[in-house]
């Protein structure tokens, strides 16, 4: 359900809520930009055709580009749409193919539908291929034309990408990912990093205001925010990350990568780096949280920096007492402070 803007999201969500018949508290849910990681779980609940809660999305911008759910049956319109470049995506949610889907419904509440008779729209109708006739069999070939196939066949063949800076990336060949160009229509992983790369300067200027955004939890946020409403959320910065072989890196080595052709690390890398400055700024018992932290940050990714995960890293570490965590690291001010200050030192 694509609406006004954020609160009128929330607005129809809640009002879904109240009618629904359903008993599940997951029935409906908002996914827009502020709704951050949550959103994104439940984007991806949604997208998982094994389940079907929730049922309904609501959103403003965020799910017109960028996001691939085949069993999506109703589009329902209640925001003006006032061009096709933006009202083509937006019924491209409900194009895709999936088993015993044939069809979808299109709700129009703002009459955004007079776009079908444009003349630009996708002009005539194409005639039809004319059919091939099939090609004669071939005779199977002899046995000892049967070649085995090359044991050093690698699956993860690397090509060279060369941007508008002129700097070359690698990225690889073989990956199935998929993307979506705005009007709806599939791109190659390679126009995905171009476009990337066109859009960051919007977001920071250089590599030094992309570290200072990226160290501080509350700025690194609000980055990733946007760059989700702008359709690069967590979903394709993930399969970015799999495309120049970072699965093991920080989501900052994907952007820096792409914008300045800066050589990646591994989280692990980045936290041994850290524990220098880490070690010169931090008492023994600030380390220790902090190394159990860094542990997180090497096997989950930089989704535990958050500081929305302060607490539950506080509880996992000193057993649900924070009694005791406040007598190890002091106030709970003062944890803050550690937990966001000693990420500086690992950009």
């Amino acid at each position: 359900m694509f609406c006004a803007t954020q609160d009128h999201a929330l607005a129809v969500r809640d009002l879904i809520n109240q009618m629904k018949t359903s008993k599940d508290p997951d029935y409906c849910h908002r996914v827009t930009a502020n709704d951050g990681a949550l959103g994104e779980q439940h984007l991806r609940d949604f997208q998982d055709n094994e389940k079907s809660i929730p049922t309904i999305l609501t959103t403003s911008q965020k799910l017109s580009t960028g996001v691939d759910a085949r069993n999506i049956r109703n589009i329902v319109l209640m925001r003006p749409i006032n061009s096709i470049i933006e009202f083509k995506p937006i019924i491209g949610r409900g194009t895709r193919l999936y088993n015993g889907k044939d069809y979808f419904t299109i709700y129009d509440f703002v009459k955004a539908h007079h776009h079908f008779s444009d003349p630009e729209w996708d002009g005539e109708p194409l005639p039809p291929d004319e059919p091939k006739e099939k090609p004669e069999p071939r005779p199977p070939r002899p046995p000892s034309d049967v070649r085995d196939p090359p044991t050093d066949y690698d699956r993860r063949t690397r090509i060279k990408v060369k941007l508008a800076d002129g700097k070359e990336r690698n990225i690889q060949h073989m990956m199935a990912t998929t993307f979506w160009h705005p009007d709806g229509t599939p791109m190659s992983a390679v126009q995905f990093m171009e476009m990337l790369f066109g859009k960051l300067p919007e977001f920071f200027k250089n590599e030094a205001e992309l570290r200072a955004i990226w160290s501080v939890p509350d700025t690194r946020k609000k980055l990733l925010e946007g760059l989700a409403e702008g359709g690069f959320g967590a979903e394709q910065l993930s399969a970015m990350q799999k495309i120049i072989d970072a699965e093991k890196s920080d989501l900052f080595d994907v952007l820096a990568h792409v914008a300045y052709a800066i050589p990646t690390l591994t989280r692990e890398e980045r936290a041994e780096k850290a524990k220098v400055g880490i070690t010169s700024h931090f008492n023994n018992k600030q380390q220790g949280f902090l190394d159990f932290v860094l542990s997180h940050y090497i096997t989950v990714g930089v989704e535990e920096l958050d500081q929305a995960k302060l607490s539950p890293l506080l509880k996992l570490k000193y057993h649900d007492s924070m009694a005791d965590a406040v007598a190890d690291l002091g106030k709970p001010e003062e944890i803050g402070k550690v937990f966001a200050g000693f990420q500086r030192y690992l950009y």
